[in-house]
């Protein structure tokens, strides 16, 4: 058994194998932890990505609702850009 074993360790293409596992593993410039970084940090990038889509398609509906109905159109620039008429006064309430 112990001769078999010493037989085994001594086998250069196993100790080459090895060497090699182990330097793609830790050594190497594109190692599996490199590896695991550029991953997560991909998914973390495609998350973003979807982010700005929904965000995009969101103010795209919103730009053709808008341009499509007058009152809509109003609406939006009285309540986000506190637009008003001439003989009309604005109070704004802010709640802390």
């Amino acid at each position: 058994m112990l001769k078999k074993l010493f037989a085994l360790i001594k086998n250069k293409y196993l100790i080459v194998t090895a060497a090699f596992v182990v330097w793609i593993s830790i050594f190497d410039q594109n190692n599996l932890i490199q590896q695991n970084r550029l991953r997560s940090e991909l998914r973390g990038i495609e998350k973003e990505r979807q982010f700005y889509k929904d965000e995009i398609n969101r103010d795209t509906k919103t730009y053709q609702e808008i341009m499509t109905n007058l009152d809509r159109y109003e609406k939006m620039a009285r309540e986000k850009y506190l637009v008003k008429r001439d003989n009309e006064d604005v109070y704004l309430i802010v709640y802390e």
